[in-house]
């Protein structure tokens, strides 16, 4: 049986990646040191299977990363550690700094100890973001093209990218890059974009929407994503880095407005205060995102299945059936605005 690290495996992506891998009947060992936006409710089904283990530890912490790592010799390690809120990186870049490149940094390091030690190589999945592209007012962002982020956060996770080049080329690591859009899907922490609207329909709040809300992202099924992660793992090139994208861009305005016929066809009252409000944009707000995927299409053969309409509703349906989420979570963490603070 072959066992995986889940680095970050309480969050969002990695829990729901932690249960698309133990359906294909591998051993997990999760790692996370469960930060503000992890949630251990997120994985508490796992915990009387027989195929999974927790650990919680930060990946900066080399010498238990190491006993982690002699202790039960992974195959493979999917590497979804990492602070994600561009709102949070603006008010306060010092913890994604520590979190998305020095981690990422230990990690390597801890990797390098292990295979040095034990003579078996290692592979590492780095979950990146399409943030690290910048700006693409037009066309798509293809694996080649270069980097220019706009953000504390995107700065990261650019840097961990080039760090992992780095440490292929000349500590010959086993590593492959995904550079994915943006994720949705069922326990996403309520500070991004969809499970907020969601939460302040719910809740009869206004709809709070940046600038003229014109600005597009590019959206992907959380399952989706997990599959095509799985995909890479096993087919591929060590070396490579793979985008994973869905080719559905909205604007925010039109993510707020389908959720709100979402709402609309299922019957249920809309409060009169759950109304789109535009507020201040961000500093250094990127305008559009979009992934070039067909390099992932012709070598992996993958490509997203669930269409952006069948996942909001599929989205907002267990958010509803499941609104003591909201309340596990702290109010204080999502609900005040962020991101203003320069």
């Amino acid at each position: 049986m072959k066992k995986i690290v889940v680095t970050g495996g309480s969050g969002f992506i990695g829990s729901n990646l932690i249960k698309y891998l133990l359906k294909k009947k591998y051993f997990i060992i999760n790692i996370d040191k469960l930060s503000y936006s992890a949630n251990p409710l997120n994985v508490k089904k796992f915990l009387n299977n027989k195929k999974y283990v927790f650990y919680k530890t930060d990946i900066n912490n080399r010498k238990k990363i190491i006993n982690i790592l002699n202790k039960h010799k992974p195959d493979g390690i999917f590497n979804l550690a990492a602070e994600t809120h561009v709102d949070r990186s603006i008010d306060k870049p010092d913890s994604f700094i520590k979190s998305n490149l020095l981690g990422v940094y230990n990690l390597l390091e801890s990797i390098l100890f292990y295979e040095r030690k034990n003579y078996k190589k290692i592979k590492l999945v780095h979950v990146s973001t399409d943030e690290v592209y910048g700006d693409i007012l037009k066309g798509r962002s293809k694996e080649n093209f270069p980097y220019n982020p706009s953000s504390p956060y995107s700065a990261t996770k650019a840097g961990a990218d080039h760090l992992i080049k780095a440490y292929i080329r000349t500590y010959k690591i086993s590593a492959l890059i995904s550079n994915c859009c943006n994720n949705y899907g069922p326990n996403q922490f309520p500070e991004k974009l969809i499970p907020k609207l969601v939460y302040n329909i719910l809740n009869n709040k206004p709809l709070p929407i940046y600038g003229n809300g014109s600005n597009s992202r590019e959206w992907i099924y959380v399952e989706d994503h997990c599959e095509a992660l799985l995909k890479i793992f096993l087919k591929g090139r060590l070396g490579e880095s793979y985008n994973v994208g869905s080719e559905q861009n909205l604007t925010n305005i039109q993510i707020a407005k389908k959720l709100l016929k979402i709402v609309k066809n299922k019957s249920l009252k809309i409060g009169k205060l759950a109304k789109i409000k535009f507020v201040k944009d961000r500093p250094g707000h990127d305008f559009r995102y979009a992934l070039d995927n067909k390099k992932i299409l012709k070598k992996l053969y993958w490509k997203s299945k669930i269409s952006l309409d069948d996942g909001l509703n599929k989205t907002f349906n267990w958010y509803f059936e499941n609104k003591s989420f909201f309340s596990r979570t702290s109010q204080k963490q999502f609900d005040k605005r962020l991101g203003l603070k320069v």
